[in-house]
């Protein structure tokens, strides 16, 4: 869909401003640069394309009295000396209800061909600010229908985790699973810079009729404007928020966390801010805090926004900038492991490389002792699978070891799991009970 209005679309209710108009001096890469407007970073802008045709920009940088605009489509059309006229305020949003079971796109227009969205409420991209001492704390678990992560990782309600993959490891089949089985009143869904295909695909194939009831899809695909993504990734946290503040429990699944690191890179390098780590300029580590932090529990007594954010480990590599720094400001991690999809181990999810930082707080202490028996045998297990593998290990040399040999079938047939299985906390606790009964 594209965003171009001609003039007479243009009504009150838009804040068009017909003064003070400046002029399109210079276009370098994906960058627009205007003279004679007043405007400041994150306002709105309109650039005559032709005669009678518009498309939006965003102030995104300045030097001196040059402005530096993103288009958010196509620039198709444009030409120097081409007029620019300010829009008065910030961009709204469409929240409400209304949006459940529908797509959109990252300016909230329907993608999905059901109609007019006729939205009851309007809410902000940049969302609002929570004291830290006024949120509730996290105290209660979350069931998200995935027996490896209910016994072994489990999420409480208001927590922030990162799914961290590599490609093709069925990082969006865990998410759609999550989507069917997590106990939540409204799933928010933002799907960011991915092919258009697999868009498609997660809303019919994985995610389901039923799972779309509930939920709300942002999408955002690869072929769009990088100011397109970013604010897809904004406009998804900004319904969460909204259905928070309605006290209600949201789970929000944001494919990927990357995705909108790499759009802020595209805009900050385009406007020239120098890279910094591996060709990431400062401010993209400086946004991906303030995306996550306006997630988790709200006020005490209101709702919460569980959150998991998908992030690409590009070739495997868990030291990737964007994955360390996820690392450090979510409140734990889930890794899916190649060497387990390879095995045809689903969902593969790496027990030994993953933590949940909450869960100490919302389990018992039985519970978290035979979790951590369960991840050191695996461990264990995989440190001697070589010698294992060649014959080389005697029985009882290693109690330990002969324990994870003994349990090892068993552990793997618990953490395996059907596409269409869910399995909820209890069932999980029971499962890992009967492996580990009490000492």
């Amino acid at each position: 869909m594209t965003l171009s209005r001609r003039w007479a679309d243009l009504k009150p209710a838009d804040n068009y401003r017909p003064v003070a108009s400046g002029q399109l001096v210079r276009m370098v890469g994906l960058t627009l640069e205007a003279i004679g407007i007043d405007v400041r970073v994150g306002d709105r802008c309109c650039i005559a394309r032709a005669e009678n045709d518009i498309i939006e920009a965003e102030v995104v940088g300045f030097d001196g009295k040059r402005v530096f605009l993103m288009p958010i489509e196509q620039v198709d059309g444009l030409k120097p000396g081409a007029r620019v006229w300010p829009l008065q305020k910030a961009a709204d949003v469409p929240v409400g209800d209304e949006l459940l079971g529908r797509i959109l796109d990252g300016a909230g227009r329907p993608l999905d061909l059901k109609g007019p969205l006729l939205a009851s409420d309007n809410g902000k991209l940049q969302g609002s600010y929570i004291n830290p001492l006024n949120r509730a704390p996290i105290r209660e678990q979350l069931d998200v229908g995935i027996r490896a992560i209910n016994a072994l990782l489990t999420v409480g309600r208001g927590q922030r985790i990162g799914l961290f993959a590599g490609s093709g490891v069925g990082k969006s089949v865990l998410l759609g699973m999550m989507t069917r089985f997590t106990k939540a009143d409204v799933v928010v869904i933002g799907l960011i810079g991915e092919r258009g295909r697999e868009v498609k695909e997660f809303i019919d194939d994985i995610l389901g009729e039923e799972g779309l009831k509930r939920s709300v899809v942002v999408a955002s695909p690869a072929d769009d404007s990088p100011l397109m993504r970013l604010r897809a990734s904004q406009y998804c946290t900004s319904v969460a928020e909204y259905f928070r503040d309605q006290g209600r429990n949201v789970l929000l699944l944001m494919d990927s966390l990357t995705r909108y690191a790499q759009a802020q890179r595209e805009i900050a390098l385009a406007v020239g801010e120098p890279p910094a780590t591996k060709g990431y300029p400062p401010s993209v580590f400086n946004k991906l805090p303030k995306l996550v932090e306006r997630t988790g529990n709200g006020q005490e007594g209101g709702g919460s926004i569980t959150a998991f954010y998908t992030v690409l480990s590009e070739g495997d590599d868990m030291q990737d900038p964007i994955a360390d720094a996820s690392r450090a400001i979510l409140d734990g991690h889930i890794v899916l492991s190649r060497r387990l999809a390879e095995k045809g181990h689903y969902p593969a999810i790496d027990v030994e490389a993953s933590v949940s930082r909450v869960m100490p707080h919302i389990v018992s202490d039985e519970w978290l002792q035979r979790a951590q028996l369960c991840k050191q045998l695996l461990a264990h297990h995989h440190q001697n699978e070589d010698l294992i593998a060649v014959g080389a290990y005697q029985p009882g040399s290693d109690q330990m070891l002969d324990l994870a040999i003994e349990r090892l079938p068993k552990i793997n047939a618990m953490l395996r799991q059907g596409l269409r299985e869910g399995a909820d906390t209890q069932s999980s606790l029971d499962a890992l009970t009967k492996l580990f009964p009490v000492k």
